[in-house]
């Protein structure tokens, strides 16, 4: 069940900037922690804790696995990173993505060039990518060299010029809960709310789901449930995290309000961005334009996120 359950465990925390930072390129030779003090070590490890919950649930979630490998290597645990690296790679394999595999591997036999289970596993990837040469030849377009990263789909073009183009994600949540027998098509078409791209929202616009348990169509942890099964985005739960209220509203208000997305923490040159509607492409488009670092998506209760959306831009 990819909802994470944290059995009452009270995992406040807060990834710093200058915690979890620029590594250098990702590589984790002689990482130290001399310079980080024991309130950082403390928050590190309930990062830690918090986030191999989820990958727990969610295994490929490369996101999160990079958190992780992040803070393994700030505290200077080389084995967790190396442990981790291959864990990211696997994931990459399960996804088809053979290039960022090798790459992730790679960084592995910088540190350890003897490491014979990275050797095994670059053997393999060059008889798969042989076999698809072949393949490709044949004419024979396999399914796993189609695009099929999270980061690929939120970055693809938008072209949006009226509010009834805009990809907010209504075509895809329509597939998932009315085509899916969840819900009936009436009840989507007295949930869903249609963008006013006329003028900014003066509140925060509620999201779909958070609709549907209001009027008691579905209970808000059985649709959380059914997009992080869907979607592949890791739950994470906003009242247990410490939320950078300042990078929040470093971000056009309107956006956050409108789409109900909040920007809740930076890691590396990477910001992390909870939603209740993991399919909004126009979101996505618009908190790009924004910025210039990665957004990595995170599933959030809606409840939490107007709450603090509230709070941040109020």
């Amino acid at each position: 069940m990819p909802i994470v359950k944290l059995a009452g465990k009270l995992l406040k925390i807060e990834i710093l900037p200058h915690v979890l930072g620029e590594n250098d390129g990702g590589e984790f030779q002689g990482m130290a922690i001399a310079t980080i003090n024991a309130s950082e070590e403390a928050q590190l490890q309930q990062t830690i804790e918090m986030f191999e919950v989820i990958v727990q649930s969610q295994p490929n979630d490369c996101q999160s696995l990079e958190i992780l490998k992040e803070a393994y290597t700030k505290l200077g645990r080389e084995q967790e990173v190396v442990s981790t690296s291959k864990r990211i790679a696997q994931a990459y394999l399960q996804m088809g993505q053979l290039s960022s595999a090798i790459l992730e591997y790679e960084t592995v036999l910088q540190r350890r060039p003897n490491d014979t289970d990275v050797q095994a596993a670059l053997k393999q990837i060059e008889d798969k990518a042989n076999n698809v040469a072949v393949q490709q030849i044949t004419g024979l377009e396999p399914s796993s060299l189609s695009p099929s990263s999270d980061t690929a789909r939120f970055r693809k073009k938008v072209r949006a010029t009226a509010a009834e183009e805009i990809d907010d994600g209504r075509k895809v949540m329509h597939k998932v809960f009315v085509e899916g027998r969840t819900i009936t098509a009436g009840d989507f078409d007295l949930c869903w709310r249609s963008p006013d791209m006329t003028k900014p929202p003066s509140d925060v616009v509620e999201p779909f789901i958070h609709t549907l348990s209001e009027k008691a169509v579905l209970p808000v942890d059985k649709s959380l449930k059914l997009l992080s099964d869907k979607s592949r985005l890791a739950y994470l739960p906003l009242e247990k995290y410490e939320v950078d209220m300042e990078l929040a509203r470093g971000f056009p208000m309107a956006i956050c309000r409108r789409w109900c997305v909040l920007p809740f923490d930076r890691m590396s040159k990477s910001i992390l961005v909870a939603t209740a509607n993991p399919f909004n492409q126009q979101a996505a488009k618009e908190l790009g334009e924004a910025t210039t670092s990665r957004l990595l998506w995170y599933l959030a209760t809606p409840s939490e996120l107007i709450q603090i959306i509230r709070k941040a831009f109020h």
